[in-house]
């Protein structure tokens, strides 16, 4: 479990990292198009739908390293004032009741859209528009790393709550 864990959290962080460059790159690109746009009246549709390609690649990409870091959202009713040990137990629940099997479900019904897609060539329907399938592709790409991460997660809960030290770093609870 321990190699896993290390093996999927340095994935994590590197996806984090390339999520960071996406959105560097989401950024500049979007300051080119308004750029070109209202001073020479030049625009492009590929270039557009490139900054929202790179920004859903950024959120597939950057969800393991949040979920990773802790960083996640959560309901926050009770338990910021429970114990590790107890905290451990609900993440645990919540990553193998409703996590995994989300993430499972995601990506099986969209691996489908995905061939669909590529087999058609299926092209943006905007004048200039790229291939949708590498976008769409990010779906189950992103939810099956997500999973990944979820497993490395609920072994650390597995070893917090059979005694092992606690290997995730500390939920710090939001300021009201």
């Amino acid at each position: 479990m321990l190699f896993y864990i290390r093996l999927m959290d340095g994935l994590s962080r590197l996806l984090g990292v390339a999520a960071s460059w996406a959105l560097l790159l989401a950024c500049l690109l979007s300051a080119g198009n308004a750029m070109l746009r209202y001073t020479f009246n030049l625009g492009s549709n590929a270039w557009l739908e490139a900054q929202w390609y790179l920004f859903g690649m950024a959120v597939f990409a950057g969800a393991p390293l949040l979920l990773k870091l802790n960083e996640h959202v959560r309901v926050d009713v009770v338990y910021g004032g429970l114990s590790p040990r107890a905290k451990a137990w609900v993440d645990a629940i919540g990553l193998a009741l409703v996590l995994l099997p989300v993430c499972a479900i995601v990506v099986h019904l969209s691996i489908p859209s995905v061939l669909d897609s590529y087999h058609q060539q299926e092209h943006s329907p905007s004048a200039g528009g790229l291939l949708r399938w590498p976008i769409k592709a990010a779906i189950p790409c992103g939810f099956a790393l997500l999973a990944l991460q979820g497993l490395s997660e609920l072994f650390k809960r597995i070893i917090l709550i059979s005694g092992g030290p606690d290997l995730n770093p500390q939920y710090e609870r939001p300021l009201q």
